[in-house]
């Protein structure tokens, strides 16, 4: 096949590397098959699946082979691994389910927007803050997985309503402070604290920044519409002046 080069074979990788990551993160498969605990080997899988992202559009861009069969399946091995991914972690209870059906609906509607845009002749890029989103998310989702390494976080909300923006006001977060950056010895539970806190304040960042990045998209679409619209107006009545000095020196 043709358009089956590298870049593309990475992409495909990525959506094959789905199902596998979706057994790990919830089932003890790894523990039982190769001894590994199963979060590590799946925030191993997660952030590989991850690199071939960056790395199949760097290889396709270097060596010229941007194809439509790799513009077709890139977008769509992101949002597999990365809704798979979230859905996992509300499975676990590591993720608030309003926080992931905000991004991954977000996600089905800038979809559905350049589908729209592809079908009116628009082409819609991707957006600084929709990159920044994607960066974002790859990493609240690492660090949560990472954060049950060992067992569930043990923080007394867990899989509960979390501080918006007060983090710091969370107990358990101020001794694990204490631990690391002061006196006392730090613990595996301390730096599991850490992991999951942070996690949780990255997915804020990551809710907002898919808002955003929607409007964005949004946006750029009523502009091209627009400007478009415009454009034809502006045909149409230099159409009809060109008609009417045509029917005056015709008289």
């Amino acid at each position: 096949m043709k358009s089956l080069n590298l870049p593309n074979a990475l992409t495909l990788s990525r959506i094959f590397i789905v199902p596998l990551l979706v057994v790990v993160l919830l089932t003890p498969f790894s523990e039982h098959w190769f001894g590994v605990p199963r979060h590590i080997l799946g925030v191993a899988l997660f952030l590989g699946a991850a690199f071939t992202d960056y790395l199949d559009g760097h290889i396709a861009r270097r060596r010229s082979q941007v194809t439509s069969l790799g513009k077709l399946l890139d977008p769509i091995a992101d949002k597999l691994l990365i809704s798979a991914a979230l859905i996992s972690l509300v499975e676990n209870r590591l993720a608030p389910a309003w926080a992931v059906v905000i991004i991954v609906g977000r996600e089905f509607a800038v979809s559905g927007l350049r589908s729209i845009a592809a079908t009116e002749g628009f082409v819609i890029a991707a957006s600084r803050m929709g990159k920044f989103k994607m960066w974002a998310q790859v990493l609240a989702i690492a660090l949560l997985i990472l954060s049950s390494v060992g067992g569930a976080p043990p923080v007394a909300n867990f899989g509960q309503a979390f501080p918006a923006i007060q983090f710091w006001t969370v107990p358990e977060l101020r001794a694990a402070l204490q631990h690391v950056f002061g006196a006392g010895v730090t613990t595996m539970t301390d730096w599991q604290v850490l992991l999951y806190t942070t996690g949780r304040a990255m997915l804020w960042v990551v809710v907002l920044s898919a808002c955003l990045s929607m409007y964005e998209y949004f946006r750029g679409f009523y502009r091209a519409v627009t400007e478009r619209s415009a454009a034809e107006r502006d045909k149409a009545k230099a159409t009809v002046a060109t008609d009417a000095r045509a029917g005056q020196m015709v008289r």
